[in-house]
């Protein structure tokens, strides 16, 4: 295994997608060291993450973490992997199957190439499982731009017709989808939770009576990542330079370059510092006493986050946890996954949960009135989120939690930090 080639062509495939395919196709390859160098290392990635937030850091529902026991986390974490690995190989049978009806070439080793080249960008995005509430968007941005490059790689790897691309696309992503789908059944039915995805083919529009051309809108989610391939082409540039200098502040300065390109932000963004936004966090929420806060920066990959969180208690074992997140450098994955996150309402018997857009905002909400705890959460300005969960008598305080933060101020710091290329 050379992991700097894997290096490489992931960030290559990211990056400078149009002059990559072509070489990807042309290069010799066998089944077994696509697999061995480079599909189970890349696909391992965010199944692992998903390890990690499920056993080990736990997802927050309703003010309570829950993990999923850790012995039972890595019977799921094995079981998703082997059936990943298959569905790249059952995804490659269909895609050289369908070749000859766009005509396209069959050629199974090049489909292989299609599938694992392409599913890149969600493999890679799918990481940001681990931050807290933020990285189901980013990963969707991830789906969205595994499609862009399905699309671009398809005329290269099974030498279809261009204007067929579209159709070639759609049809197989639609298969993937619900092949994806059936692997979360099976995983969730052995740790006891369940997935859908359905977003991932915001952003493509297939026109034509037979469907086989695509027009991309330069205003939908996937024209706005093809031109984020084209700044971040750019930005590689500058980071291989960077990188065969040996200066560090210049590879630093190049990599969040980079990314700030690839999240669309144009530009490198500096997100709050910790005591800037832990100031917006209140003493008190009406009859609730601030009993502790915390807040912090992290920085990877060039990319800034900042949160800070306060609990507050009282009376009758009321609690309310109050977190204010700047998304910083990841602020461009933020606006498109906002823009693509569908506005849904599920009700039971005993609650409800809903995600919907108020004044160019995006909302969630969720109520139970049974535990008497639920959670609601804003985006300000496509870069902030506030949001604030646990137990008290209604919603209403949990958005008066919300509330009680300066939002006018936080969003007026949408552009601070933000450094233009």
């Amino acid at each position: 295994m050379d992991s700097g080639k894997v290096i490489e062509r992931v960030k290559a495939i990211l990056t400078t997608p149009k002059t990559e395919w072509p070489v990807a196709a042309a290069e010799p390859a066998t089944v077994s060291g696509l697999y061995a160098g480079y599909i189970a290392i890349i696909a391992a990635l965010p199944i692992i993450a998903g390890f990690i937030k499920g056993s080990l850091i736990g997802a927050s529902i309703f003010g309570i973490t829950v993990r999923t026991p850790i012995g039972m986390g890595i019977v799921g974490m094995v079981l998703h992997y082997a059936l990943t690995l298959a569905l790249v190989y059952v995804m490659a049978l269909i895609i050289n199957a369908l070749a000859p009806t766009f005509g396209g070439q069959k050629d199974m080793l090049q489909a292989l190439k299609t599938v694992a080249y392409a599913w890149t960008a969600s493999w890679i995005a799918g990481i940001a499982v681990i931050v807290p509430w933020l990285g189901w968007l980013i990963a969707i941005a991830g789906a969205v731009y595994a499609i862009y490059l399905l699309y671009l790689g398809l005329p290269h790897t099974m030498k279809c017709p261009p204007e067929k691309a579209g159709g070639y696309t759609a049809v197989s992503i639609i298969i993937a989808i619900v092949l994806s789908w059936i692997v979360a059944l099976i995983v969730g039915g052995v740790i006891g939770t369940a997935a859908m995805s359905g977003a991932a083919m915001s952003g493509l529009h297939v026109t034509g009576n037979n469907g086989d051309s695509v027009t991309v809108d330069s205003n939908s989610a996937l024209g706005k990542l093809a031109a984020m391939g084209q700044r971040a082409e750019q930005a590689s540039k500058e980071l291989d330079a960077a990188q065969k200098s040996g200066d560090s502040a210049a590879q630093s300065a190049a990599m969040g370059k980079m990314m700030g390109a690839v999240s669309g932000s144009n530009g490198p963004v500096e997100a709050l510092a910790p005591d800037q936004i832990k100031a917006f966090l209140p003493e008190s929420l009406g009859n609730l006493k601030r009993t502790s806060t915390s807040a912090q920066r992290n920085n990877a990959m060039g990319m800034q986050i900042s949160e800070a969180t306060a609990e507050y208690s009282g009376d009758n074992n009321q609690r309310i946890t109050l977190e204010v997140t700047d998304t910083g450098g990841a602020k461009g994955f933020m606006a498109m996954a906002a823009a693509m996150a569908p506005e849904e309402e599920k009700e039971t018997d005993h609650g409800y949960e809903k995600t919907y857009t108020a004044d160019g905002n995006m909302v969630h909400e969720a109520w139970d009135t049974q535990s008497k705890s639920g959670e609601y959460s804003v985006v300000l300005g496509k870069r902030f989120t506030v949001k604030a969960n646990g137990n008290v008598d209604s919603i209403d305080q949990l958005k008066q939690a919300v509330t009680s933060v300066d939002m006018s101020k936080l969003e007026s710091l949408k552009d601070a930090g933000v450094k233009s290329n």
